[in-house]
């Protein structure tokens, strides 16, 4: 795990304040895994529970994951944003990096506001 520096945490909180519980990701181009084509994406974080939380935690546990902070782990956010949306996280994990990326930070965004 890379060491997260205090630019980066500033950053991640900035980006926190805006954050809403609902986020809608559109793809440039149609993103297509398996046999379904993705134009959109809706990922609805404030469903989650706290037994979510203890799912992913535990999955990373079993995979032999650390987790230190869930905020900053790729590991975590792919698995709570592949539950938001109701998806796996092999979806996630097979999609253009910039669409990952922008999800990912949606993710890490509604746990910094909502105070993990």
């Amino acid at each position: 795990m890379s060491i997260v520096d205090k630019t980066e945490i500033a950053a991640a909180e900035q980006a926190a304040s805006t954050s809403v519980p609902v986020y809608t990701h559109t793809f440039a181009t149609p993103f297509t895994h398996g046999d379904k084509t993705y134009e959109e994406m809706a990922f609805d974080f404030g469903k989650l529970t706290g037994g979510d939380c203890l799912d992913i935690e535990a999955e990373l546990q079993m995979m032999g994951k650390p987790l230190i902070a869930p905020e900053f782990s790729g590991e975590f956010l792919v698995r709570m944003a592949a539950k938001a949306a109701g998806i796996g996280a092999d979806v996630l994990m097979a999609m253009p990096m910039a669409d990952y990326n922008r999800i990912r930070s949606r993710a890490r965004s509604f746990l910094l506001k909502s105070g993990l």
